[in-house]
Parts: C-alpha cells; sequence; structure tokens
C-alpha cells in the first residue's frame, strides 16, 4: 500500500507520527549524522528513513516531506556562507510566522520557533551560531524558499538514486546579502566557550575529530 505522495505503508507510519514541526526535529535530532565516509551523498526521504541517518541538506529534504506529509508546503531555504559550507533548513508557517527545521552537526544550527516575521528575520537567527573552525562567523546571505513541489516529476521524495539536482538548482538561484562589507570587517572573533559550545554536539558523538580531518 502507498500513499499518493509514493511512500509504502510503513514509511507512512514513521511519518504520520511526525505530525509537527517539533516531531521532526526531534526525529532528526535522533539519527545520526551522516558524514559521507564513503563518498558524497544527497539522500532522499524514503533513504533517510532506511537508513536513519541525514547530513544537513538531507534533513532539510526530509524535513520538507515530512511537512507536506501534513498540509504544509515542502519549502527549503539556503543559507549561503564564506570560508565553510552552507546550510540548508525546511522551513514552515505558523499562525503567519516562519519557523524552520535542520540538521546539523552544530547545535546552534538546527530548530528555529515559528517567531520570525519575515525570512530575513529568521535567517539572520543563525548569524551567532554559523562559524568556521577558526572562529570566523561566516553567515552571508540566504535564498527565497524553494518549493520542492518543482522536483516531483523526479521523485525527490522517494527516489533510490541521489539527489545532486536539488544541489545544482540551489547553486544557481539568486541569494540576498545578510550583512555589508562594513559589519563584515567588524565581525568579531567567536570566543573559545562559544565554539566548544557549538561543537558539544560532534564532541559526545565522538567525530569531531573526524570531521576535522575531512576539512
Amino acid at each position: 500500500m502507498k500513499n499518493k505522495f509514493g511512500f509504502s505503508l510503513g514509511e507512512c507510519r514513521v511519518l504520520y507520527e511526525l505530525n509537527t514541526p517539533k516531531k521532526i526535529q526531534d526525529f532528526l535530532d535522533n539519527i545520526e549524522y551522516n558524514l559521507e565516509e564513503e563518498g558524497e551523498t544527497c539522500y532522499s526521504p524514503r533513504t533517510v528513513l532506511k537508513k536513519r541517518k541525514a547530513n544537513c541538506i538531507e534533513g532539510a529534504l526530509f524535513a520538507a516531506a515530512a511537512l507536506r506529509f501534513h498540509g504544509h508546503k515542502p519549502l527549503i531555504i539556503d543559507l549561503t556562507s564564506v570560508r565553510d559550507d552552507d546550510h540548508i533548513i525546511a522551513v514552515f508557517k505558523e499562525n503567519g510566522y516562519w519557523g524552520s527545521i535542520g540538521k546539523s552537526k552544530y547545535t546552534g544550527l538546527t530548530f528555529r520557533e515559528p517567531i520570525h516575521r519575515t525570512i530575513r528575520e529568521l535567517a539572520i537567527s543563525y548569524f551567532e551560531d554559523y562559524f568556521n573552525y577558526e572562529g570566523e562567523k561566516t553567515l552571508r546571505g540566504y535564498s527565497r524558499p524553494i518549493n520542492l513541489k518543482v522536483f516531483d516529476k523526479l521523485k525527490w521524495m522517494t527516489s533510490g538514486d541521489n539527489l545532486f539536482f536539488v544541489e545544482k538548482y540551489l547553486e544557481k538561484i539568486n541569494h540576498k546579502k545578510l550583512i555589508t562589507q562594513k559589519m563584515v570587517k567588524n565581525l568579531r572573533i567567536v570566543t573559545p566557550l562559544a565554539m566548544e559550545a557549538g561543537e558539544l554536539w560532534m564532541s559526545k558523538k565522538g567525530i569531531l575529530d573526524k570531521v576535522k580531518s575531512k576539512s
């Protein structure tokens, strides 16, 4: 048995339980972070369900699919950076305000409550927690919300193949700047305490050294 999105009965049972953004975030928090140790991946939501692990974009795609399952639009935005990786999050609206769901190696780059009036306001809420191993605050821009419905013909929710076409699409679209060059020059370096707090999840999982060795 499959639903209209192509998920199996077993998959539907899992998604049915994830009926709030908070529950979707809890699910992502409780699965493994995909370090892509055997090569780059971009799992579909079905593959995330099967493997019980996800990286940043895989987590966002899964969250968007779970949100769609419960009547939301499947929306993601791309946060861009310098000397760092971009970060993709799923976004949703409740009572006219934006919130988000994410999967990250860093503790501060995941869930945001739906209290943000605009996408810019939501994006900039990630600024202080978005830094690299040198302690630089690296977040610089954000995209408009992308409705993943545009990829329905490619079966983005249930494909067994990597969804690299989503990554390529995000690379081509326009992004808005969050801060000016003058602001950049005056940014404070992240303190060691803040860096330690941001990396807490990785340290507890014993994967911090693995991540740094790949950078």
